[in-house]
């Protein structure tokens, strides 16, 4: 099988990791297709099995870790796992595409490792911690105790932030979506 490349953009909840990883899969000259990870975690309002995630049950993700059928995963906060089946990625491989992941920071450092030559790692970096915590409370989708967590973990994601290719601080979404755009491209041609 013919492998395409691999882009994984990490960041903190709140970064604008998301945006950016949209706005790129519109860019059809990238010819990216978006890895849709499993997860154990319930869906939010609006999300849609099979587009956002695919959510299966805490048995059945546990299933696939044994089975070896992840290409990575991680226990994101007690009993909510993510994780990449590799099928996903050897499904749009098939399709003669470039993946692009949004996915935590843990996890895009394992695609990294395993596939050092083929994978661009990107952080998106939000302004500030502060700016981070507005930008969760705008949501309206977690408690008050959710985002006080996610807060928490973006404190040890931030510093993680070296071991990656590159890094877009996001103080501004238009420039930070055009420099994601032109690392991409660079990387894909």
């Amino acid at each position: 099988m013919n492998k395409g490349k691999l882009i994984v953009f990490s960041a903190p909840s709140g970064s604008g990791k998301t945006t950016i990883v949209r706005h790129l899969l519109e860019q059809g000259d990238l010819n990216l297709d978006f890895s849709i990870s499993c997860t154990s975690r319930e869906a939010r309002t609006g999300e849609e099995n099979g587009k956002d995630y695919y959510f299966i049950s805490l048995d059945d993700f546990k299933k696939h870790i044994k089975n070896d059928d992840f290409l990575e995963w991680e226990e994101v906060y007690r009993d909510n796992f993510y994780g990449t089946l590799k099928a996903e990625v050897e499904r749009i491989w098939a399709l003669g595409k470039n993946v692009i992941f949004d996915i935590d920071v843990a996890g895009g450092l394992r695609i990294k490792r395993k596939f050092p030559d083929e994978t661009l790692a990107v952080f998106v970096k939000p302004p500030s911690i502060d700016e981070l915590k507005i930008r969760l409370k705008k949501r309206s989708t977690e408690s008050e105790d959710k985002i006080n967590m996610r807060i928490a973990k973006a404190s040890v994601e931030l510093a993680t932030a070296p071991q990656f290719d590159t890094i877009i601080k996001n103080y501004d979404l238009d420039t930070a979506k055009e420099e994601a755009y032109q690392l991409v491209r660079n990387f894909v041609k």
